[in-house]
């Protein structure tokens, strides 16, 4: 685990936030025993208010950004930045990632990491587009990236929860190997998709209002994690473990089976976005997914999300999501470096965690 069972820091960032159900530190104090004399400041309504202006500071916050951004590409390239196929095309290019960073979003809550979701992604394109699996259609095509996703998540999870391995290790394991089977079962080639159905589903014709159906599914995924996170008992089990998994075990919690199926969730995430870069590439190959899982980490912790566990919001890891799309977008536009949009978005990644640092010992 990222973060020790009895640490200082732990009280104070365990339980609310956007999308954290209090019912977790209301949870963990029962465990613990009963409160000293600052845990009602910690743990009650003012308390539990505090943090929830604190989120929606971030969000607006995240906002701002957004807008200034928009500002930008709008005096630099008004004509195309401002254009609704850009607009569409950052949505779409947000869509694939997104998925992936809701599913890395609950891993980080419960005080893991999952630094293998890129080369999962990678293994799942790849493997649905085999020409035996395209022989299945549209349906085997999604089915085979969805169970890829969930086996690489179910590997995961036993190993961590039930292994007993540290998850830096266990998922840096799983992304070296995913990548190698990925890189052997494609041969290194690109494995084009022939199934129209597939394509059909990236063309303009498939747009419902105006809205690609690749950002409906991001959409969907996004409003199921907001509430799978903030309003469901798997929710509050997640922000439990992730502040005290002691507390949260003596609460009754079963911490283990509660991990594998964080695992598996985040492998499910990855099966859909692969699923996801099929349609939008028309293609699989084994560089797909590369670096998803800095991205996904660095989109869910400029959103809120404590990389040490214990507090989440799905709400702020797409909006991270959305402000790392557009700068891209406008980088490209612009005719930029990328050298120069990589130390852009390592500037804006210190500066979150600094903040989160100084809220959590202020």
């Amino acid at each position: 685990m990222l973060n020790s069972p009895g640490g200082a820091d732990t009280g104070a960032d365990t339980g609310a936030d956007a999308d954290a159900v209090p019912g977790a530190a209301a949870t963990l104090t029962k465990a613990a025993g009963p409160p000293g004399p600052r845990a009602p400041a910690k743990g009650g309504l003012g308390g539990l208010r505090g943090l929830g202006r604190l989120a929606d500071l971030r969000n607006l916050s995240l906002l701002g950004v957004l807008a200034v951004l928009a500002v930008v590409g709008g005096i630099t390239k008004p004509d195309e930045f401002l254009s609704t196929d850009n607009l569409q095309l950052v949505l779409t290019q947000a869509s694939v990632i997104g998925v992936v960073t809701v599913g890395v979003t609950f891993v980080i809550t419960s005080g893991g990491i999952d630094l293998s979701v890129g080369a999962i992604v990678a293994l799942a394109s790849v493997w649905a587009t085999t020409l035996a699996t395209q022989d299945y259609g549209f349906g085997g095509i999604l089915l085979c990236a969805v169970l890829v996703g969930l086996g690489c998540g179910l590997v995961n999870g036993v190993l961590i929860a039930y292994g007993g391995m540290v998850p830096f290790i266990a998922t840096l394991a799983m992304l070296a190997s995913a990548r190698g089977l990925a890189l052997q079962i494609s041969d290194g080639r690109t494995q084009v998709v022939t199934v129209k159905p597939v394509l059909d589903l990236g063309l303009r014709d498939s747009y419902v209002l105006g809205i690609p159906p690749l950002v409906l599914i991001f959409a969907a995924a996004t409003v199921l994690g907001w509430l799978l996170l903030g309003r469901t008992t798997f929710g509050r089990r997640t922000v439990a473990i992730g502040g005290n998994p002691e507390a949260a075990r003596l609460a009754g919690i079963d911490v283990r089976r509660q991990r594998l199926m964080l695992y598996l969730l985040s492998g499910l995430c990855c099966g859909i976005a692969a699923f996801m870069l099929v349609v939008l590439t028309g293609s699989g190959q084994n560089t797909n997914g590369n670096l998803y899982e800095l991205d996904a980490i660095a989109a869910a912790i400029i959103g809120g999300t404590l990389l040490s566990g214990g507090r989440g919001t799905i709400t702020g890891s797409v909006l991270g999501v959305l402000v790392f799309t557009t700068i891209t977008n406008l980088f490209a536009l612009n005719n930029l470096q990328s050298d120069v949009q990589q130390i852009a978005k390592g500037a804006i990644i210190v500066a979150a965690v600094l903040v989160q640092k100084g809220r959590s010992t202020s």
